[in-house]
């Protein structure tokens, strides 16, 4: 080994994720809403297949910059998060409204995926602790389960709202109780961290999801009618409240190690 290779070593075993902590979800959470009502709310404002361009496009960009950094940014990290859900929102609800694929295939069909990128990704680095995120590979196939998740949540949440019947209100509900079960079976040392943390990682989104759409649907449909647009204004201001904080509290970040 070189001294070029000891320099480098250090900086590629640095983690590309944030530490899991309340803060964490919390955000987690307000992200999946609003990219919720900004997906439905640029669909209406303006013509949906350049509203998809407009996202597609700043995803790009914001993957492109969150891979090429060489270590944790809290907001550039939490900016690609939200591009993640506002694109994933329109990818799931372009298969239902542009393809008229029921939400049912849809949500099998996310489901398999996001198996499929799991099996995978465990293949190749033999985890999936997302303590191991680090740049290049493990943060590729991260980002693309992430991407995965958010169309999967999509898409059952909309499939217990609408399809199913159960309402926005009702869905956020269930929901809510539902990612409780994750954290209990991990207690309970009933499940692994890691699959404690992907499953509740994907009831997130359609948790999120249920209740923004709650807020922003009009009453007719069983909403507050607050509408989109006002509901995306308010938890981006959230979000951006609650980054900023982590960016002025944050820890120094941890290098990766296996759960």
């Amino acid at each position: 080994m070189t001294v070029d290779d000891r320099i480098r070593r250090p900086a590629a075993l640095v983690a590309k994720v944030p530490q899991v902590t309340a803060l964490f979800w919390v955000i987690k959470v307000l992200t999946t809403g609003m990219g919720e009502t900004a997906s439905d709310f640029l669909a209406r404002a303006i013509d949906p297949p350049i509203a998809v361009a407009l996202a597609l496009a700043a995803l790009a960009a914001a993957l492109y910059l969150q891979l090429r950094a060489r270590r944790y940014r809290t907001g550039l990290y939490w900016f690609t998060v939200v591009m993640v859900s506002i694109f994933g929102t329109m990818a799931a609800d372009g298969l239902h409204v542009g393809l008229s694929i029921p939400y049912a295939v849809s949500t099998a069909v996310f489901a398999a995926a996001l198996a499929l990128t799991l099996w995978w990704w465990h293949a190749r680095e033999g985890t999936l602790s997302i303590h191991t995120v680090t740049r290049g590979r493990p943060e590729r196939f991260y980002w693309a389960t992430v991407l995965i998740t958010f169309a999967l949540g999509t898409a059952a949440g909309d499939l217990t709202a609408t399809t199913l019947g159960w309402g926005y209100l009702p869905s956020g509900l269930v929901f809510a109780a539902a990612i409780c079960l994750p954290a209990l079976a991990f207690r309970t040392h009933r499940l692994n961290a890691i699959a404690a943390f992907w499953t509740a990682y994907v009831i997130t989104r359609p948790l999120g999801a249920s209740f923004a759409d709650w807020m922003g649907v009009p009453t007719d449909r069983h909403g507050l009618g607050w509408g989109t647009g006002p509901v995306t204004a308010a938890w981006a201001a959230a979000i951006v409240a609650l980054v900023a904080y982590l960016g002025l509290h944050r820890t120094s970040t941890k290098t990766a190690t296996a759960i």
